[in-house]
C-alpha cells in the first residue's frame, strides 16, 4: 500500500540548486534511510516530505487519511507546560481517553460519564497504551512527568518530541537524526524498537549499525541523481561499489573508500541474537585482538605530526563534583604514546566534563592533571565553529594553518586537506554562512585537524556528518599517528577507531576497558548472574544484568506471570462485562471501578516485567 508520493519536486535558494526532478514513493511497512553528501539538501527534502515546506515545483501526494509524524533537528514546546501537560496536549486520539477514563474513575458517582469512557477505552483498544506509552518514557528518560519543559536541555526536548512520536504511533515516521543526543543505551532500545515494531519510517541518519539492522531500503542522492538499494547498510555497499564500476567513470577514489568499508562492514559481528556461553574474562585476549586490529591497518597519509615525549598526560586522583552528581572520584590514569581512547556512558555521567578537565577548560574539585611539555592539543568540542559574517571557507582554515605536514618532506595543504573533506576547489571560496550545518561541522573538524595536534580529542565528531564524510574522517583517524581520546554514540565509528574504552558508570566510577565497543557489549553479555547467598531471597537473581539468556527463577517467574496476567485479563473481562450490561448495582459501582482500577494496574506491572524477561530471551 502506498503512503505517500515524491514528484518531481526542485528545491533551489537564489543561485545554488539543491536537487531536481526527483522522484520516488513510500510504501506501507518499508523503512527507508535517505544517505547523501552533507549540504545537498537532506533536511530541505524530510521537511518537504513533512509538509513543513514546499518544492519549487512537483509535489507531494500522501494517502488520504494516514497520519504523519516529523521528528526535526529542533522543536518548539511551550515552556510553561509540564512534561505531562505538553504529551497530552498532542494531536493523540487515545491519550484524552485515557485521560478521561481516570477522571471517570474519579467521579464513580456519574454512571454514565464512566459508561462513556468505558466503552471508549474498549473501541480504542487502549487498555495496554498506558504500559507501553510509561516504557517509552522510562527508556527515554523522561521519568518526572512534572518538570516544566522550559528547564530542559536542548537534547530532554529532542527526546521529549520523540517520545511524542512514539506514543502516538502514526502512520509514518518521518525522522532527521534520531540517534542525536540519545546515549548508548537509548539508541539500542530504539533500534531494538524499530526492528521488531510493524512501522513505516523514512529517515536521516548517520549510524550505521542503525541503518543495517533497522532499515530495508536505501535512497541514496548522488550527483543529482536518485540510486535505490532494496536492502540494509552492507547490501547497500555492495551494490554501490558494484554501480561504480559498471559506471566506469573517473570515481576510482570512491570506489576504494566503499570497498574498504564494505570490507570493514563485513568482519564486524552482527546484531546480537545470540549471546556468548561462556565468559569472556581474558583481558589480555580481547587486548590483543583490539590491537590486531590496528596493525591490519594500512596507513596512506603518513603526517609528521610533532613530536611526542615520554610524558604524555598523568591524571592524579581526580575529583569533580557538581553539586549533589559526583562526576570523578579520584580516578588514576597515565596515558601512553599513541592510545586511542573511546568514552562511553549515559548521559549526565561526566563524559564531556572529563574532556574539559582534561584539557583546562574547567577546574577540578581534587586531584591534578600533569601535561607533558611536548603535547599539543586538538579539541573539536559541540560547539562547533564561530562564523564570522564575511569569511570564506578557505579563509577560516588558513587562520589555523598552511598545511599539515607529511613524511619525507611532503606536505598536505589547507586547500588539499579540504578537498579531502569534501569541499570542491568551488566549494572553498564559498561563504561560511551558507554551508549547512553538516558543512559546518566538516569544516569545523579541518580546522582542528589542520593545526596538527598530537593528542587529538573529539567530543561527538560524528553528529550531523552524512556517511561519506564519516568514511573520509575514518580514514584520516586510521592514519593518525598521535594520541587519539572520543566521545562519541555512533558505535560503528568507536568500533573502527578506538582501541579501549573509559566507561562511565556515573557516582564517580569510571572503568577501563581493553577493547572497543562490540568487545565491550560482547564482555558485558557473556558475565555469569552473581549467585544468591540467601536461597530465601531468589530476587537477586533476577536483578542480575545478564542478557540472552534467564537463569532457573527468571524461567520460573516468566512461566508464573503468563499464568497471572491471563487469570488478571480473565477477571478484567467479567468487570467491563458487568458493566457493559449493566449488572452491577448502583451502590457496588465505586467498589467494582476501584477493584477494576486495581486489576488493570497489576497487568499493567506484570506485563512489563514480562515483556524485560521476554526481551532477554529474544535477544
Amino acid at each position: 500500500m502506498n503512503y505517500l508520493t515524491v514528484e518531481n519536486i526542485s528545491k533551489a535558494y537564489g543561485e545554488r540548486v539543491l536537487f531536481e526532478d526527483l522522484s520516488f514513493g513510500i510504501n506501507k511497512d518499508q523503512k527507508i534511510a535517505f544517505v547523501a553528501k552533507n549540504g545537498s539538501g537532506k533536511t530541505s527534502i524530510l521537511n518537504i516530505v513533512a509538509g513543513v515546506d514546499t518544492p519549487d515545483s512537483g509535489q507531494v501526494v500522501s494517502r488520504k487519511g494516514i497520519t504523519i509524524s516529523y521528528l526535526a533537528q529542533e522543536h518548539k514546546f511551550d515552556a510553561d507546560l509540564t512534561i505531562e501537560e505538553t504529551i497530552f496536549s498532542t494531536e493523540s486520539t487515545i491519550l484524552p481517553i485515557i485521560h478521561q477514563y481516570e477522571k471517570a474513575l474519579q467521579n464513580p458517582d456519574d454512571t454514565e460519564a464512566y459508561q462513556q469512557a468505558f466503552e471508549l477505552m474498549e473501541q480504542h483498544n487502549a487498555w495496554d497504551f498506558e504500559t507501553q506509552y510509561k516504557q517509552i518514557l522510562s527508556k527515554l528518560k523522561l521519568e518526572d512527568l512534572s518538570q516544566k519543559v522550559g528547564t530542559l536541555s536542548g537534547g530532554q526536548k529532542k527526546r521529549l518530541a520523540l517520545a511524542i512520536i512514539l506514543i502516538n504511533k502514526p502512520d509514518l515516521l518521518i525522522l532527521d537524526e534520531p540517534t542525536n543526543h540519545l546515549d548508548l543505551e537509548m539508541i539500542e532500545w530504539l533500534e531494538a524498537f524499530f526492528a521488531k515494531e510493524k512501522i513505516t519510517l523514512f529517515m536521516v541518519t548517520h549510524d550505521r549499525y542503525f541503518l543495517e539492522r533497522v532499515c530495508n531500503e536505501i535512497i541514496e542522492l548522488e550527483n543529482g541523481q536518485l540510486y535505490k538499494y532494496k536492502g540494509n547498510y552492507s547490501y547497500y555497499l555492495q551494490n554501490k561499489e558494484e554501480r561504480q564500476a559498471l559506471e566506469a567513470v573517473n570515481l576510482s577514489k570512491a570506489k576504494s573508500l566503499f570497498k574498504k568499508e564494505l570490507e570493514w562492514m563485513r568482519r564486524q559481528p552482527k546484531a546480537r541474537t545470540t549471546k556468548s556461553k561462556s565468559r569472556i574474562d581474558d583481558f589480555f585476549e580481547i587486548k590483543q585482538k583490539a590491537h590486531q586490529r590496528r596493525k591490519d591497518h594500512e596507513v596512506q597519509l603518513e603526517i609528521n605530526m610533532e613530536r611526542l615525549g615520554s610524558k604524555i598526560v598523568e591524571l592524579h586522583k581526580l575529583k569533580k563534583n557538581f553539586d549533589d552528581r559526583v562526576i570523578l572520584d579520584g580516578f588514576d590514569y597515565v596515558f601512553k604514546k599513541g592510545e586511542r581512547i573511546g568514552i562511553i556512558g549515559k548521559n549526565g555521567t561526566g563524559k564531556s566534563s572529563f574532556l574539559n578537565i582534561l584539557t583546562g577548560k574547567i577546574p577540578l574539585d581534587g586531584g591534578k592533571v600533569v601535561v607533558g611539555e611536548t603535547v599539543k592539543f586538538g579539541y573539536y568540542t559541540q560547539k562547533g565553529i564561530t562564523i564570522k559574517e564575511g569569511q570564506k571557507v578557505i579563509e577560516v582554515i588558513k587562520e589555523f594553518g598552511e598545511y599539515i605536514p607529511l613524511t619525507k618532506g611532503r606536505k598536505i595543504s589547507a586547500s588539499q586537506l579540504l578537498e579531502r573533506f569534501l569541499f570542491d576547489r568551488k566549494k572553498q571560496h564559498d561563504f561560511v554562512e551558507k554551508l549547512s550545518g553538516g558543512e559546518q561541522k566538516r569544516l569545523y573538524l579541518c580546522a582542528v585537524l589542520i593545526q596538527n595536534p598530537n593528542f587529538l580529542i573529539l567530543d561527538e565528531p560524528t553528529n550531523d556528518l552524512d556517511v561519506v564524510t564519516l568514511n573520509v574522517l575514518e580514514d584520516f583517524l586510521l592514519d593518525y599517528p598521535g594520541n587519539l581520546m572520543v566521545v562519541s554514540h555512533d558505535r560503528y565509528f568507536m568500533d573502527k577507531i578506538v582501541d579501549s574504552l573509559f566507561v562511565f558508570r556515573g557516582d564517580g566510577v569510571v572503568e577501563n576497558f581493553p577493547g572497543n565497543y562490540s568487545d565491550f557489549r560482547a564482555y558485558e553479555d557473556s558475565k555469569e548472574p552473581e549467585p544468591s547467598t540467601d536461597k530465601k531471597e531468589p530476587v537477586e537473581r533476577v536483578k542480575t544484568t545478564q542478557k540472552g539468556r534467564l537463569s532457573y527463577n527468571e524461567k520460573r517467574e516468566y512461566g508464573l506471570l503468563e499464568k497471572d496476567i491471563e487469570k488478571l485479563q480473565k477477571k478484567k473481562e467479567e468487570i467491563e462485562t458487568q458493566f457493559a450490561n449493566g449488572e452491577i448495582r448502583t451502590d457496588d459501582i465505586n467498589d467494582k471501578s476501584v477493584e477494576l482500577q486495581k486489576i488493570i494496574e497489576d497487568i499493567e506491572t506484570k506485563e512489563e516485567r514480562w515483556f524485560e524477561l521476554s526481551m532477554k530471551l529474544e535477544e
